[in-house]
């Protein structure tokens, strides 16, 4: 193993790096995790450690703490840290290709500071089964804002839909820029995302949920019975019949349905 560079810790670009320094907002997001003893916990993005600390003082020698760190620089640093600390393990990698339930070992708690730039992937990898028991992410305000809209919201969009369907997802509390060194240029938020017991769509289905959703709100504003015959390809008879057969109204528009009716289309639409 290598000896860690000097600049090591300095935030790098083509991370997304901002590292969250204000130890009162760290407490408050290892909170919102609800760690027992003996939980397994799944750090993405430790960084320079700041919530690491906060995330193994509460899994204590009983619990395990997993942190998945794509800079090697950063990786060493921890390993280091953490030399003496046998509940505590870093995994260098990259999240969007860990298997992170492997890594795990079994049922598992997930959380981190989401870099702006990949929150969508590394969200949707997260919601993959098998699932976190829990998640708590900080990421930014706007995206957290779609997250949470309801249908008929000015927010509500593809992304809410795609992640109503299989979570539940609440603003736990915002965060202002200048809690980050470096100060990022917009506001954060922490949510708390809690798998659905019985969540609207199926693995099978969640690859073609997700296309078909995208697809429709690409005509948010148009009514159903377009959207669907531009998206599905099918003609304008065959488009009423299919959203009768899925209970929607042909004059509804994709912005006011909520992820179960994009299910019910989905299944109607996979009936012969």
């Amino acid at each position: 193993m290598g000896t860690p560079k000097p600049h090591a810790s300095a935030p790098r670009k083509r991370f997304g790096q901002h590292f969250l320094t204000d130890p009162r907002i760290l407490d408050r997001i290892a909170d919102a995790v609800g760690i027992a003893p003996g939980d397994t916990v799944v750090e993405i993005g430790p960084g320079r450690g700041g919530l690491t600390e906060k995330l193994a003082s509460r899994v204590g020698p009983a619990g395990r703490l997993i942190a998945v760190e794509v800079d090697r620089d950063l990786a060493l640093l921890l390993r280091a840290r953490y030399a003496d600390r046998p509940e505590v393990t870093i995994h260098e990698g990259d999240i969007l290709t860990t298997d992170v339930p492997a890594l795990a070992g079994g049922r598992f708690l997930l959380v981190g500071n989401i870099p702006y730039n990949i929150t969508t992937p590394i969200l949707f990898h997260a919601l993959a089964a098998p699932r976190a028991d829990r998640m708590v992410f900080m990421i930014q305000r706007e995206v957290a804002e779609r997250l949470v809209a309801p249908p008929g919201g000015e927010e509500y969009g593809a992304l809410s839909a795609n992640a109503q369907a299989l979570a539940t997802i609440e603003v736990v509390f915002r965060v202002p820029a200048g809690a980050f060194s470096p100060p990022p240029k917009v506001d954060s938020a922490v949510i708390r995302v809690v798998p659905r017991a019985t969540p609207d769509v199926a693995p099978a289905e969640e690859e073609a949920f997700r296309a078909l959703v995208q697809g429709l709100f690409s005509f948010r504003r148009k009514q159903m019975v377009r959207a669907v015959r531009n998206v599905c390809r099918v003609s304008a008879a065959d488009s009423a019949a299919l959203l009768e057969r899925a209970g929607i109204r042909a004059m509804d528009r994709p912005e006011v349905l909520a992820p179960a009716d994009f299910a019910r289309l989905l299944r109607a639409k996979a009936r012969p």
